[in-house]
């Protein structure tokens, strides 16, 4: 929603907030809206009286009219330093730049084809250019620097098709428009708002062009055999390249450059990458019907090429893997029918070995073409696009971890490497990059001070770099623990050493929390082996209700189940799918070796996410309990997280799952509710934020996860919100207008369906992680500049040179680095108003980061958008049984007709905690 739309109230609130902020008391609500909320805390919610009482909702905006709201100035607060950020200045000359249409006939899907056609064309009528050198998109656009000596003009260019006959192209180049760059300079001057999308592109393929040439291209990445990093497993291979996108800035254009790992296919025969995949010796046992399945899911859509044949080499695209072997299968030749295998060797003189397995099918079902696994290979430079496993992702890490003075040299050498300024493109079109990455004036934001309670020896805590312990210390708000039990599938463990972990656990939970019985109200159960997971946690659950039920605790539930996983992995998500959706019991998984281990830290670690799972809160910022935190404290506030988590690559039919989670106390903004709901596949606008439903006896019922958890907050803290902050994760630059839109007209009715004209003022802030912004220290070997790792300090913010020329954003790298090179957390803001400064939400997103309840250090993004994540990731487990690709038809057969999308529902008393697990 436009800031302009604000339901016809713009005035009123602009009146509003200023009281507010002059410490007036905002208008009372009505005494009927007052009453409707308390009924709804006790349970009598009159549906019919929401709905009629709902103002008039305007319809959502074009998203062409939206306008982000404007920087209002640059943050002041911190000590100043500078770091080097991997943007490199781009300069460009006054040139004309002409916008070209493309059409190939036939046309052809693949880029690397439309570009040898276009290369071609260029090669063999030059004089009908007009000694321009264009660049091509690989789709439907071609850019000129200059007009070319036509309007519309049809070429015919003859390509040889892999030692194939020559296929013949017609190709129509007509003139679509001509690009202004002058608006682009009234663009980076501030001087106008809209953004010249289509120059920046052109400007952009003109830099991509050269280096198509020689590496292998992935969406804005490229990656080539230089950067070869090795072998990760299962098929696989790391490959290093580095991504590069030109950039509109307050400095101008600048084009960023980042160095990246991912994940190719090897070239390699196809009977060695299956035997690899499928973890076998060898390939003299047929495949069962399950590994060939997941065979099928690994390698559909992969290149591979026919090595049988010596006069042609012919690659085709795997479309599946048929159910049965090698030698039954059969096809009509002549009108005779003719197998597979006898077909080979009459007509190649080829004698196919293993004829049990079943073979590779090209081309489409209704004309498929059969390739025996052992006569194709894999062909090189095929990014690897299936959900990488545990070991794969440690080898790419591993690979790619880089310290910051090392990945800044990277960066160095690939613009070296590519010479910029040599590149004929770049010069066609009147451009100039830096060959330096640009010097950004930056602060170091003030850690905050840290309230633990009274009792404690350290009452307030002064971070350092990022990070404290709890030595000295108690819990601010500690829970309380009174029925717990443990189990443990572990065979490695010993009783005894269970029994002594279940004490010095419970001990520690004593000494800095809060009263927490020191024994398990059963004893610690081993099941047999023989027992599934699931049925021994539902004996244990069953089983201790008895024995609080024999002890006169009538109605009294286990508290708090301790499991120490098994050996193996993979249970952990059918563990919490049947404690949080079916028994609403709280656990604490730990890992055999971490139990084996111990150790004073790791107990500490697990009594924090203990703690506020039993209800407490561990520390509270200092100044938030002081109420000393602009347009945080002074009014009622709830800060909101939300995000939304996509399928895997390859789960075509799975769900995409959003989270969003809300405060539950105020001032001190530490407690939080999550609710979660499943929507379409790789949706990314939410839309379970507000809903309509109609009750044939109610008439119309307003829900959605917003209103209810201003519902919770209301219930929780006795006082309606006056101000909300909205923290939304994972949304692209290009979805920027459609979320805004979309999203704050749910927030708008799910507050007017509470309380006529109920229109508190939010701020809705886009966090991004996926980026490719780095910032490096000034002087690497600077200690006051760096932290243990090499890394700019915890609290470095950015908000000059790198930025958008007229928007609100900045750089916030709040975390201390680890290991390789720290990645800041992008914000955004896209609606603002509450009529915060720079300083005043720079500072309040930094002292969030301190509130993380998992661990003792500030977290790299705000929490509420942290926890939405961890509480989106956690649901998808829910529907792993529904989704899970286990190698059955029926389960495939269930994936694609969409069959059991709706996430079964989380009970009420794991909603606050889930996302602390």
């Amino acid at each position: 929603m436009a800031p302009a739309e604000v339901l016809g109230a713009e005035v009123g609130r602009k009146m509003v907030l200023q009281q507010a902020e002059a410490g007036q008391q905002r208008p009372s609500s009505s005494s009927a809206a007052v009453a409707k909320v308390e009924a709804e805390s006790k349970g009598k919610v009159d549906q019919v009286v929401v709905a009629a009482a709902a103002p008039r909702m305007l319809p959502p905006l074009s998203s062409k009219a939206e306008k982000f709201p404007a920087r209002p100035g640059f943050g002041t607060v911190g000590k100043r330093c500078r770091v080097r950020a991997n943007h490199f200045l781009v300069q460009v000359a006054e040139k004309e730049i002409y916008h070209y249409d493309v059409v190939i006939n036939p046309e052809t899907r693949s880029r690397e084809r439309n570009r040898l056609i276009i290369n071609e064309l260029v090669r063999l009528h030059k004089q009908y250019l007009d000694g321009r050198l264009p660049v091509y998109d690989g789709r439907k656009s071609i850019y000129t620097a200059g007009a070319l000596p036509f309007t519309n003009k049809e070429f015919v260019v003859k390509l040889a098709k892999a030692n194939q006959r020559e296929e013949e192209y017609k190709v129509t180049i007509k003139h679509a428009s001509n690009l202004d760059l002058y608006s682009l300079r009234q663009f980076l001057a501030g001087r106008q708002r809209e953004l010249p999308q289509d120059t920046i592109q052109a400007l952009d393929i003109a830099l991509r062009e050269c280096p198509t040439t020689k590496y292998v291209s992935i969406s804005r990445s490229f990656f080539s055999q230089y950067g070869h990093g090795g072998d990760i497993g299962n098929g696989a291979e790391c490959w290093r390249g580095y991504y590069q996108s030109l950039r509109p800035t307050q400095m101008g254009l600048s084009l960023n450059i980042d160095i990246l790992a991912t994940a190719f296919y090897k070239a390699q025969p196809v009977m060695a990458f299956a035997v690899e995949y499928l973890n076998m010796r060898d390939a003299s046992r047929p495949l069962s019907d399950q590994d060939r399945l997941k065979l099928k899911k690994a390698l559909r859509g992969v290149r591979v090429v026919a090595t049988h044949r010596k006069d042609k080499t012919i690659r085709y695209k795997i479309s599946g893997i048929p159910a049965a072997p090698l030698k039954e299968l059969m096809f009509d030749q002549d009108g005779v029918r003719i197998s597979v295998v006898q077909y080979f060797k009459q007509q190649y003189n080829y004698s196919l070995k293993y004829t049990n397995w079943p073979c590779l099918q090209a081309g489409s079902d209704s004309r498929p073409i059969y390739l025996p696994m052992e006569v194709c290979s894999i062909v090189e430079g095929q990014r690897y696009s299936r959900k990488l496993n545990e070991r794969q992702v440690t080898g790419i890490l591993r690979m790619a971890c880089e310290r910051p003075a090392q990945r800044e040299s990277s960066v160095l050498e690939i613009v070296n490497r590519n010479n910029y300024g040599n590149d004929h493109y770049s010069k066609e079109f009147g451009m100039n990059v830096m060959n330096q990455l640009t010097l950004v004036d930056a602060r170091v934001l003030p850690a905050p001070r840290l309230k633990y309670h009274d009792s404690g020896r350290d009452r307030v805590c002064n971070p350092s770099l990022g990070q404290w312990n709890m030595i000295n210390k108690r819990m601010v708000n500690g829970g309380s623990m009174n029925y717990w039990a443990c189990i443990t599938f572990s065979s490695r463990l010993h009783p005894n050493d269970i029994g002594l972990f279940c004490h010095d656990l419970a001990q520690i939970c004593n000494n800095i929390a809060n009263e927490y019985d020191m024994k398990p109200c059963v004893d610690i159960t081993q099941p047999r082996r023989q027992e599934s997971v699931e049925s021994a946690i539902r004996n244990i659950h069953r089983h201790s209700s008895q024995v609080l039920a024999e002890q006169g605790l009538t109605g009294k539930q286990l508290e708090l189940l301790i499991i120490i996983l098994p050996d193996i992995s993979g249970s952990y998500g059918r563990i919490k799918r049947l404690c949080e959706t079916e028994l609403g019991l709280m656990t604490q998984c730990c890992l055999p070796k971490n139990v084996q281990k111990g150790g004073k830290q790791y107990l500490e670690n697990l009594s924090l996410k203990i703690n506020v799972k039993t209800g407490g809160s561990n520390t509270v910022l200092e100044d938030a309990l002081y109420k000393r935190i602009p347009l945080l404290t002074d009014v009622p506030t709830i800060v909101f997280g939300a995000d939304v988590t996509h399928p895997s690559p390859g789960e075509d039919a799975s769900p995409s799952i959003a989270a969003v989670v809300a405060s539950m106390d105020w001032p001190e903004v530490t407690k939080y509710k999550c609710l979660v709901s499943s929507q379409g596949h790789r949706e990314e606008i939410i839309a379970d934020l507000f809903s309509e439903v109609k009750d044939p006896q109610n008439g119309l019922v307003a829900g959605g996860m917003i209103r209810e958890l201003l519902v919770s907050f209301y219930k929780a803290t006795k006082c309606k919100p006056s101000r909300i902050i909205f923290y939304r994760d994972g949304v692209s630059e290009g979805q920027f207008s459609q979320v805004l839109l979309y999203e704050m007209d749910a927030i708008r009715k799910a507050c007017a369906t509470l309380q006529e004209g109920y229109l508190p003022p939010v701020t809705f802030v886009v966090v991004q992680k996926r980026h490719h912004t780095r910032l490096f220290p000034e002087n690497h070997r600077a200690r006051d500049l760096t932290d243990r790792s090499g890394n700019i300090l915890p609290g470095t913010v950015v908000d000059t040179k790198i930025f958008h020329p007229t928007e609100f954003d900045f750089y916030l790298c709040s975390h201390a680095g680890i290991q390789g090179t720290s990645r800041p957390t992008h914000y955004h803001v896209l609606l603002d108003e509450n009529g915060f400064s720079a300083d005043a939400l720079q500072t309040l997103t930094y002292n969030l980061c301190y509130t993380y309840a998992r661990c003792t250090r500030s977290v790299s993004i705000v929490p509420p958008a942290y926890y939405a994540h961890l509480g989106a990731f956690r649901a998808r487990y829910y529907m792993e049984d529904e989704f899970s690709d286990q190698g059955s038809s029926s389960a495939a057969t269930s994936q694609r007709s969409g069959l059991a999308k709706q996430l079964p529902k989380i009970k009420d008393n794991v909603k606050e905690f889930m996302f602390y697990c």
